[in-house]
């Protein structure tokens, strides 16, 4: 019998920063719920909106794989392996924290905001070498079907980090239906509403819900609306 927890967008962590407005699903920074610590590896999902020309100083990370997913605007990032780069809406961008990492994220725009996703993942390995990855999406790939984002391989679709996980973005149209199957044994399915109504198996989703599922191999995916969703596969055991 599968196992499900639900996540409404409006019982998530709330930080108004004035420059920045964070929704934390998970625990973060100033918003503690015992709860809601983590799903299997997947620790942090933050919903981020950086006002212009502000954005996150230098700061450090070590041994977290790191995901950022713009929604929308452009995002500047510096790092201190001498990466600087812009990350906008169809790209994604990944690091491996590693023995050690220090970077800032800035909205280039000076008038007009960044969304995006901000996704840590615990890896399965430690102390790796610190690496970054920066790469456009199809945004086609997703039309109506389930777009590979993330895996553990580099030589599949996406981005990879150190862990056996698979990220997939899609955008259904109205009465699309699909079937996920799981890809490992032992791996649980965080799915995150970024848009419109979405039934998962039994579950509807309402906008910037998010739903976890796990004990089960596959899901039936159902677009009640349009609707723009992320699916996340991860261990669900550290």
């Amino acid at each position: 019998m599968a196992n499900t927890v639900l996540h409404k967008a409006d019982t998530r962590g709330d930080a108004n920063h004035g420059w920045l407005h964070s929704k934390h699903t998970f625990s973060f920074a100033n918003y503690y719920n015992p709860e809601r610590m983590h799903f299997g590896v997947l620790r942090v999902l933050n919903d981020d909106t950086v006002a212009g020309g502000r954005g996150f100083g230098t700061h450090p990370h070590d041994n977290m794989e790191i995901i950022s997913i713009p929604l929308e605007g452009d995002l500047e990032h510096k790092d201190s392996m001498g990466n600087v780069a812009v990350i906008k809406n169809g790209e994604i961008q990944v690091m491996s924290a590693g023995t050690g990492i220090q970077h800032s994220e800035y909205n280039k725009s000076t008038n007009s905001t960044v969304k995006f996703l901000q996704i840590w993942v615990f890896p399965n390995k430690k102390n790796v070498t610190p690496r970054y990855d920066q790469i456009p999406l199809n945004l086609e790939d997703r039309k109506n079907k389930l777009q590979q984002i993330l895996s553990p391989n580099p030589d599949d679709a996406g981005v990879w980090i150190h862990q056996n996980a698979w990220f997939h973005l899609a955008n259904f149209d109205k009465g699309t239906t699909t079937e996920y199957q799981f890809k490992a044994k032992g791996n649980g399915l965080y799915v995150f509403n970024l848009k419109g109504d979405l039934k998962v198996d039994n579950q509807l989703l309402k906008t910037r819900d998010g739903f976890g599922i796990w004990d089960t191999d596959k899901v039936q995916i159902t677009a009640e609306s349009d609707a723009e969703f992320l699916l996340m596969e991860v261990p669900m055991t550290m």
